[in-house]
Protein backbone atom coordinates (compact mmCIF):
# COMPACT_ATOMS: atom_id res chain seq x y z
CA UNK A 1 0.00 0.00 0.00
CA UNK A 2 1.34 3.27 -1.22
CA UNK A 3 0.62 6.52 0.95
CA UNK A 4 -0.13 9.77 -0.69
CA UNK A 5 2.54 11.98 -1.66
CA UNK A 6 0.71 14.73 0.94
CA UNK A 7 0.83 12.36 3.89
CA UNK A 8 4.83 11.03 2.95
CA UNK A 9 5.53 14.86 2.94
CA UNK A 10 3.75 15.25 6.39
CA UNK A 11 5.22 12.38 7.62
CA UNK A 12 8.79 13.23 6.91
CA UNK A 13 8.35 16.37 8.46
CA UNK A 14 7.65 15.26 12.02
CA UNK A 15 9.96 12.31 11.34
CA UNK A 16 13.16 14.19 13.14
CA UNK A 17 10.98 14.60 16.37
CA UNK A 18 10.80 11.06 16.48
CA UNK A 19 14.49 10.58 17.39
CA UNK A 20 14.15 10.42 20.93
CA UNK A 21 13.06 6.36 20.09
CA UNK A 22 16.57 6.02 18.88
CA UNK A 23 17.87 6.07 22.58
CA UNK A 24 15.76 3.60 23.74
CA UNK A 25 18.39 0.41 21.92
CA UNK A 26 20.69 2.44 23.44
CA UNK A 27 19.30 1.27 27.06
CA UNK A 28 19.18 -2.28 25.99
CA UNK A 29 22.60 -2.17 24.46
CA UNK A 30 24.18 -1.41 28.09
CA UNK A 31 21.86 -3.73 29.60
CA UNK A 32 22.89 -6.89 27.41
CA UNK A 33 26.65 -5.83 27.52
CA UNK A 34 27.58 -3.89 30.26
CA UNK A 35 30.44 -2.25 30.46
CA UNK A 36 31.46 0.61 28.99
CA UNK A 37 27.88 0.86 26.88
CA UNK A 38 26.51 2.25 30.01
CA UNK A 39 27.65 5.55 28.89
CA UNK A 40 25.90 5.86 25.61
CA UNK A 41 22.66 7.06 26.77
CA UNK A 42 23.84 10.35 28.93
CA UNK A 43 26.78 10.43 26.09
CA UNK A 44 23.80 10.38 23.27
CA UNK A 45 21.54 12.80 25.07
CA UNK A 46 24.41 15.40 26.54
CA UNK A 47 27.15 15.49 24.69
CA UNK A 48 25.84 13.94 20.79
CA UNK A 49 23.06 16.38 20.58
CA UNK A 50 25.07 19.26 21.87
CA UNK A 51 27.41 18.38 18.50
CA UNK A 52 24.85 18.05 16.04
CA UNK A 53 23.27 21.50 17.31
CA UNK A 54 26.65 23.05 16.24
CA UNK A 55 26.29 20.90 12.81
CA UNK A 56 22.92 21.50 11.79
CA UNK A 57 22.76 24.97 13.34
CA UNK A 58 19.75 27.35 14.44
CA UNK A 59 16.16 26.53 13.33
CA UNK A 60 14.51 30.08 13.02
CA UNK A 61 11.37 29.27 10.86
CA UNK A 62 7.90 29.22 12.09
CA UNK A 63 5.40 26.68 11.09
CA UNK A 64 1.98 28.24 9.82
CA UNK A 65 -0.55 29.08 13.18
CA UNK A 66 -3.48 27.96 11.30
CA UNK A 67 -1.98 24.39 10.95
CA UNK A 68 -4.82 22.42 11.49
CA UNK A 69 -5.44 19.39 14.55
CA UNK A 70 -5.49 16.83 10.94
CA UNK A 71 -2.06 18.43 9.73
CA UNK A 72 -0.43 17.61 13.24
CA UNK A 73 -1.49 13.76 13.15
CA UNK A 74 1.79 12.71 12.80
CA UNK A 75 3.52 14.97 15.13
CA UNK A 76 0.54 13.95 18.07
CA UNK A 77 0.98 10.25 17.07
CA UNK A 78 4.79 10.26 18.32
CA UNK A 79 3.81 11.46 21.88
CA UNK A 80 1.44 9.41 22.35
CA UNK A 81 3.44 6.17 21.07
CA UNK A 82 6.07 7.35 23.40
CA UNK A 83 4.04 6.47 26.49
CA UNK A 84 3.74 2.86 26.14
CA UNK A 85 6.84 2.35 24.81
CA UNK A 86 9.01 3.75 27.76
CA UNK A 87 6.61 1.67 29.77
CA UNK A 88 7.69 -1.65 27.81
CA UNK A 89 11.42 -0.19 27.92
CA UNK A 90 11.39 0.38 31.51
CA UNK A 91 9.63 -2.47 33.19
CA UNK A 92 11.35 -5.12 30.33
CA UNK A 93 14.41 -3.55 31.54
CA UNK A 94 13.88 -4.27 35.48
CA UNK A 95 12.88 -7.80 34.43
CA UNK A 96 15.57 -8.10 33.24
CA UNK A 97 18.17 -6.32 34.86
CA UNK A 98 17.57 -6.98 38.13
CA UNK A 99 18.08 -10.54 38.71
CA UNK A 100 21.16 -10.58 35.96
CA UNK A 101 24.15 -12.18 36.98
CA UNK A 102 26.35 -10.71 33.83
CA UNK A 103 26.00 -7.07 35.34
CA UNK A 104 27.99 -5.80 38.44
CA UNK A 105 25.70 -3.66 41.14
CA UNK A 106 27.54 -0.30 39.68
CA UNK A 107 26.68 -1.23 35.98
CA UNK A 108 22.74 -1.87 37.13
CA UNK A 109 23.09 1.22 38.25
CA UNK A 110 24.74 2.79 35.11
CA UNK A 111 22.05 1.78 33.23
CA UNK A 112 19.31 2.74 35.03
CA UNK A 113 21.03 5.87 35.22
CA UNK A 114 20.76 5.93 31.68
CA UNK A 115 16.78 5.09 31.79
CA UNK A 116 16.15 7.83 34.20
CA UNK A 117 17.72 10.01 31.19
CA UNK A 118 15.61 8.81 28.98
CA UNK A 119 12.70 9.11 30.99
CA UNK A 120 13.76 12.79 32.50
CA UNK A 121 14.39 13.85 29.14
CA UNK A 122 12.02 12.47 26.84
CA UNK A 123 9.42 11.20 28.84
CA UNK A 124 8.96 14.18 31.30
CA UNK A 125 9.24 16.22 28.24
CA UNK A 126 6.57 14.60 26.05
CA UNK A 127 4.69 14.12 29.01
CA UNK A 128 4.36 18.18 29.93
CA UNK A 129 3.05 18.36 25.79
CA UNK A 130 0.76 16.48 26.58
CA UNK A 131 -0.48 17.95 29.64
CA UNK A 132 -1.26 20.74 28.29
CA UNK A 133 -3.96 19.43 25.35
CA UNK A 134 -7.66 19.48 26.28
CA UNK A 135 -7.82 15.34 25.03
CA UNK A 136 -8.49 13.58 27.81
CA UNK A 137 -6.60 10.30 27.05
CA UNK A 138 -3.60 12.77 26.05
CA UNK A 139 -4.02 13.98 29.59
CA UNK A 140 -4.06 10.32 30.94
CA UNK A 141 -0.49 9.55 29.08
CA UNK A 142 0.67 12.44 30.59
CA UNK A 143 -0.17 10.67 34.13
CA UNK A 144 1.24 8.07 33.40
CA UNK A 145 4.90 8.86 32.39
CA UNK A 146 5.01 11.52 35.15
CA UNK A 147 3.77 8.12 37.53
CA UNK A 148 6.67 5.97 35.93
CA UNK A 149 9.27 8.93 37.23
CA UNK A 150 7.31 9.25 41.25
CA UNK A 151 6.46 12.59 40.16
CA UNK A 152 2.79 13.11 39.44
CA UNK A 153 2.32 16.57 41.04
CA UNK A 154 4.64 18.12 38.45
CA UNK A 155 0.79 18.32 36.18
CA UNK A 156 -0.81 20.46 38.92
CA UNK A 157 2.06 22.48 40.04
CA UNK A 158 3.01 23.29 36.21
CA UNK A 159 -0.76 24.00 35.25
CA UNK A 160 -1.76 25.73 38.22
CA UNK A 161 0.94 27.20 39.61
CA UNK A 162 4.01 27.95 37.26
CA UNK A 163 2.14 28.94 34.56
CA UNK A 164 0.35 31.50 36.42
CA UNK A 165 2.91 32.40 38.64
CA UNK A 166 6.10 32.15 36.25
CA UNK A 167 8.52 35.08 36.92
CA UNK A 168 6.99 36.39 40.07
CA UNK A 169 7.71 35.39 43.80
CA UNK A 170 5.01 33.07 44.01
CA UNK A 171 6.76 30.46 41.54
CA UNK A 172 8.96 28.29 43.04
CA UNK A 173 10.40 26.85 39.58
CA UNK A 174 11.47 30.28 38.93
CA UNK A 175 15.33 30.53 39.57
CA UNK A 176 16.45 33.21 41.51
CA UNK A 177 19.07 35.59 40.03
CA UNK A 178 22.51 34.25 41.49
CA UNK A 179 20.54 31.16 43.26
CA UNK A 180 22.86 27.94 42.12
CA UNK A 181 21.32 24.88 40.97
CA UNK A 182 22.25 22.93 44.18
CA UNK A 183 20.24 25.95 46.30
CA UNK A 184 17.20 25.25 43.65
CA UNK A 185 17.04 21.81 43.58
CA UNK A 186 16.52 21.13 46.74
CA UNK A 187 14.29 24.21 47.26
CA UNK A 188 11.61 23.34 44.25
CA UNK A 189 11.38 19.46 45.49
CA UNK A 190 9.81 20.82 48.57
CA UNK A 191 7.87 23.90 48.15
CA UNK A 192 6.65 22.44 44.44
CA UNK A 193 4.76 19.79 45.92
CA UNK A 194 3.17 21.91 48.48
CA UNK A 195 2.17 24.35 46.02
CA UNK A 196 0.66 21.61 44.12
CA UNK A 197 -1.32 20.25 46.67
CA UNK A 198 -2.20 23.93 48.10
CA UNK A 199 -3.26 24.66 44.49
CA UNK A 200 -5.52 21.68 43.95
CA UNK A 201 -6.70 22.08 47.74
CA UNK A 202 -8.29 25.63 47.07
CA UNK A 203 -9.79 24.10 43.78
CA UNK A 204 -11.60 22.05 45.74
CA UNK A 205 -12.20 24.87 48.04
CA UNK A 206 -14.24 26.66 45.57
CA UNK A 207 -16.72 23.61 44.93
CA UNK A 208 -17.54 23.59 48.50
CA UNK A 209 -15.31 19.82 48.31
CA UNK A 210 -13.26 19.08 51.09
CA UNK A 211 -8.92 18.26 50.23
CA UNK A 212 -10.05 14.18 50.61
CA UNK A 213 -12.91 14.37 47.61
CA UNK A 214 -11.90 11.81 45.01
CA UNK A 215 -11.99 14.11 42.50
CA UNK A 216 -8.66 15.67 43.95
CA UNK A 217 -6.34 14.38 41.45
CA UNK A 218 -3.70 13.33 44.29
CA UNK A 219 -5.75 9.91 44.48
CA UNK A 220 -5.39 9.43 41.35
CA UNK A 221 -1.16 10.40 41.09
CA UNK A 222 -0.33 8.02 44.58
CA UNK A 223 -2.62 5.24 43.11
CA UNK A 224 -0.34 5.07 39.63
CA UNK A 225 2.70 5.39 41.39
CA UNK A 226 2.01 2.81 43.50
CA UNK A 227 1.17 0.63 41.28
CA UNK A 228 4.15 1.54 39.28
CA UNK A 229 6.14 0.22 42.62
CA UNK A 230 4.21 -3.24 42.77
CA UNK A 231 4.68 -3.65 39.30
CA UNK A 232 8.62 -2.76 39.96
CA UNK A 233 8.90 -5.57 43.06
CA UNK A 234 7.00 -8.16 40.79
CA UNK A 235 9.31 -8.38 38.04
CA UNK A 236 12.24 -7.67 40.09
CA UNK A 237 12.05 -7.39 43.69
CA UNK A 238 13.73 -5.47 45.89
CA UNK A 239 16.36 -4.87 43.08
CA UNK A 240 13.60 -3.71 40.64
CA UNK A 241 12.47 -1.19 43.20
CA UNK A 242 15.48 0.28 43.88
CA UNK A 243 16.88 0.45 39.78
CA UNK A 244 13.18 1.62 39.79
CA UNK A 245 13.70 4.33 42.24
CA UNK A 246 17.24 5.16 40.47
CA UNK A 247 15.63 5.91 37.07
CA UNK A 248 12.99 8.01 38.57
CA UNK A 249 15.76 10.09 40.86
CA UNK A 250 17.70 11.09 37.62
CA UNK A 251 14.57 11.85 35.74
CA UNK A 252 13.58 14.59 38.45
CA UNK A 253 16.55 15.68 38.40
CA UNK A 254 16.80 16.18 34.74
CA UNK A 255 13.57 17.64 34.61
CA UNK A 256 14.73 20.56 37.70
CA UNK A 257 17.89 21.60 35.53
CA UNK A 258 16.00 22.18 32.68
CA UNK A 259 13.17 24.02 35.04
CA UNK A 260 16.24 25.86 36.28
CA UNK A 261 18.01 27.37 33.01
CA UNK A 262 13.98 27.94 31.22
CA UNK A 263 13.57 31.29 33.57
CA UNK A 264 16.85 31.73 35.36
CA UNK A 265 16.89 35.13 36.64
CA UNK A 266 13.63 36.68 34.31
CA UNK A 267 11.05 38.57 36.40
CA UNK A 268 7.73 40.40 35.64
CA UNK A 269 7.35 43.76 36.58
CA UNK A 270 5.09 44.01 39.74
CA UNK A 271 2.43 46.63 39.44
CA UNK A 272 1.15 46.71 42.53
CA UNK A 273 -1.77 45.28 44.87
CA UNK A 274 -0.16 41.89 44.58
CA UNK A 275 -0.26 42.18 40.48
CA UNK A 276 2.16 41.30 37.83
CA UNK A 277 1.96 42.11 34.41
CA UNK A 278 1.01 39.71 31.73
CA UNK A 279 3.52 36.92 30.85
CA UNK A 280 5.49 37.99 27.64
CA UNK A 281 8.12 35.85 25.42
CA UNK A 282 10.64 37.78 27.26
CA UNK A 283 9.81 36.23 30.23
CA UNK A 284 11.31 32.64 29.32
CA UNK A 285 14.99 32.66 27.58
CA UNK A 286 14.78 30.77 23.99
CA UNK A 287 16.77 28.61 22.39
CA UNK A 288 16.85 28.21 18.60
CA UNK A 289 19.41 25.12 18.38
CA UNK A 290 17.85 22.76 15.51
CA UNK A 291 18.90 18.95 16.70
CA UNK A 292 18.35 19.77 20.77
CA UNK A 293 14.77 21.17 19.43
CA UNK A 294 13.85 17.41 17.58
CA UNK A 295 15.17 15.45 20.38
CA UNK A 296 12.92 18.18 23.11
CA UNK A 297 10.13 18.53 20.55
CA UNK A 298 10.06 22.11 20.47
CA UNK A 299 10.88 22.75 24.41
CA UNK A 300 13.19 25.49 24.01
CA UNK A 301 10.83 27.55 22.20
CA UNK A 302 9.89 28.27 25.49
CA UNK A 303 8.91 31.87 25.28
CA UNK A 304 6.16 30.90 23.05
CA UNK A 305 5.35 28.47 24.81
CA UNK A 306 4.64 30.64 28.17
CA UNK A 307 3.10 33.34 25.91
CA UNK A 308 0.44 30.90 24.52
CA UNK A 309 0.29 27.80 26.42
CA UNK A 310 -2.18 25.61 24.56
CA UNK A 311 -0.31 25.93 21.14
CA UNK A 312 1.13 22.27 20.18
CA UNK A 313 4.63 21.83 19.60
CA UNK A 314 4.98 22.16 15.74
CA UNK A 315 3.72 25.32 15.83
CA UNK A 316 5.27 27.17 18.67
CA UNK A 317 6.80 30.24 17.31
CA UNK A 318 11.01 31.31 17.69
CA UNK A 319 12.10 34.87 18.73
CA UNK A 320 14.81 36.84 17.82
CA UNK A 321 17.10 38.83 20.80
CA UNK A 322 14.12 41.59 20.06
CA UNK A 323 11.46 39.81 21.86
CA UNK A 324 12.89 37.26 23.82
CA UNK A 325 16.28 36.11 25.74
CA UNK A 326 18.32 33.98 23.81
CA UNK A 327 20.37 31.39 25.53
CA UNK A 328 24.12 30.59 23.98
CA UNK A 329 23.70 27.12 23.65
CA UNK A 330 20.85 24.18 23.59
CA UNK A 331 19.45 22.79 26.41
CA UNK A 332 22.15 19.93 26.52
CA UNK A 333 25.23 22.38 26.86
CA UNK A 334 23.12 24.87 29.03
CA UNK A 335 22.05 21.97 31.61
CA UNK A 336 25.43 20.67 32.21
CA UNK A 337 26.48 24.41 32.71
CA UNK A 338 24.07 24.79 35.65
CA UNK A 339 25.90 22.00 37.69
CA UNK A 340 28.77 24.41 37.85
CA UNK A 341 28.01 27.46 39.51
CA UNK A 342 30.94 29.14 38.60
CA UNK A 343 30.41 28.44 35.02
CA UNK A 344 26.69 29.29 34.39
CA UNK A 345 26.66 32.88 36.42
CA UNK A 346 29.66 34.16 34.07
CA UNK A 347 28.06 32.80 31.36
CA UNK A 348 24.41 33.77 32.00
CA UNK A 349 24.64 36.70 34.73
CA UNK A 350 26.07 39.38 31.89
CA UNK A 351 22.65 38.09 30.14
CA UNK A 352 20.41 39.09 32.99
CA UNK A 353 21.52 42.51 33.34
CA UNK A 354 21.26 43.00 29.51
CA UNK A 355 17.77 41.66 29.61
CA UNK A 356 16.82 43.87 32.90
CA UNK A 357 18.53 46.87 30.88
CA UNK A 358 16.64 46.33 27.53
CA UNK A 359 13.02 45.53 29.12
CA UNK A 360 13.45 47.42 32.54
CA UNK A 361 15.56 50.52 32.23
CA UNK A 362 13.91 52.50 35.23
CA UNK A 363 14.48 49.74 37.67
CA UNK A 364 17.84 51.12 38.48
CA UNK A 365 18.60 49.46 41.49
CA UNK A 366 17.21 46.10 41.27
CA UNK A 367 18.26 44.82 44.76
CA UNK A 368 16.13 47.25 46.54
CA UNK A 369 13.36 46.59 43.70
CA UNK A 370 13.69 42.67 44.57
CA UNK A 371 13.27 43.45 48.18
CA UNK A 372 10.64 45.42 47.98
CA UNK A 373 8.34 42.99 45.55
CA UNK A 374 9.95 39.79 46.73
CA UNK A 375 10.50 38.17 50.36
CA UNK A 376 12.66 35.49 48.75
CA UNK A 377 16.32 36.32 48.14
CA UNK A 378 17.63 36.92 44.28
Amino acid sequence: MTLPPQTVAKLANALPFAMSFLLIPLAYLGAAYGGWLILLLPIATWYLFSVLDLAVGLNTDNADLDTSEEDMFWYRAITLVWAPAQFVMLFSLIAYVAPATHLTGLEKFGVFFGVGVISGTVGINYSHELMHQKNKIERWMADFLLAMVLYSHFRSEHLLVHHRYVGTPRDPVTARMNESFYRFYPRVLHQCFWSAWGAEKAMLARKDLPVTDLSNPFWKYGALQLAFVLLAFVLGGWVGVVLFAVQAGVAIWQLELVNYIEHYGLTRKHLGDGKYEHTQPRHSWNSAQKASNWLLINLQRHSDHHYKPDRRFPVLQNYTEADAPQLPYGYPVMTIAAMMPRIWRRVMNPRVHKWRGMYYPEITDWKAYNKATNPLPR
